[in-house]
């Protein structure tokens, strides 16, 4: 009986309070109108032709490629500074904190004369570059990825940092207490706990990245097929030809909503596999 109880009383639905439906519909509408007056624009008999033109492949295919790797080095990078931001007691953590979320709350067009100052040629870091390495990382496709990686990083290390305090570090401890070292805890401990967060974070940071249009334009510049991705694209063609622009725009909401839609872990939507 008291386990037919308990069981009864998971099945309760809490409700969603009256008060809440109408400032969810407007924002509902909020988002969705948009969108729906892109489709309305649409040349829908034009739709294939305009987005088969080699302009829109090559937009499309570099967004895919350099969010890809802006995305694997946000992982690469994020997930350290996560744990660190997480679970370091040192000084200054809470000032480091507030510095890695600087891009969420910069204007992109900022960030991307912040990467044009540092690595340009007149930068210390680019003027280091160019007479070492002789390499130069403005207008190339490599500085596409570093500012998607620039402004998509926060997303995945508050995504994880996030998961680390919520899940506290008393299994950390316990591995700990049984002899294991910093990196065995790590391992078998810490990463297994952020593989939820480390998923939805992953496809924040692509859906983010492939977005990224202030800080790519002005730090890598719009150069066709080497530094023009989509929201470039799309850019460029609303100078050009409207139809192209929105039909362009279109397809940049598709695939991001595939993206997220498909892509996005069933833990994020709370649900159990």
């Amino acid at each position: 009986m008291a386990a037919r109880a308990e069981r009864g009383s998971r099945e309760v639905a809490t409700g969603v309070p009256r008060v809440l439906w109408l400032p969810a519909a407007v924002a509902l509408a909020l988002v969705v109108l948009p969108v729906v007056g892109l489709l309305a624009r649409t040349d829908l008999t034009r739709l294939p032709a305009l987005l088969t033109t080699p302009a829109s492949l090559n937009a499309l295919r570099l967004s895919l490629l350099t969010a890809t790797l802006s995305t694997l080095a946000c992982v690469v990078l994020g997930v350290p500074l996560a744990v660190v931001l997480a679970r370091s007691t040192a000084r200054g953590v809470r000032l480091l904190r507030a510095v890695v979320l600087l891009p969420l709350v910069l204007p992109p067009v900022v960030g991307g004369l912040a990467l044009l100052f540092l690595f340009g040629r007149n930068g210390f870091l680019g003027y280091l570059l160019d007479v070492v390495a002789g390499v130069r990382v403005p207008l190339t496709t490599g500085a596409v990825v570093i500012a998607q990686t620039f402004v998509a990083m926060p997303f995945l290390v508050v995504s994880l940092e996030g998961a680390l305090r919520g899940s506290g570090d008393r299994y950390e401890r316990v591995a700990a207490t049984l002899g294991a070292r910093p990196w065995t805890v790590f391992r078998r401990v810490t990463l297994p706990l952020l593989l939820p967060a480390l998923g939805s974070g992953v496809v924040l940071s692509f859906a983010r990245a492939l977005g990224e249009f202030g800080a790519t334009i002005t730090f890598a510049g719009s150069l066709e097929g080497v530094t023009r991705t989509l929201p470039l694209e799309v850019y460029h063609q609303v100078e050009v030809d409207v139809d192209s622009a929105v039909a362009m725009a279109l397809m940049l909401v598709v695939v991001a909503v595939l993206v997220i839609a498909v892509a996005r872990p069933r833990a994020l939507e709370g649900v159990r596999s």
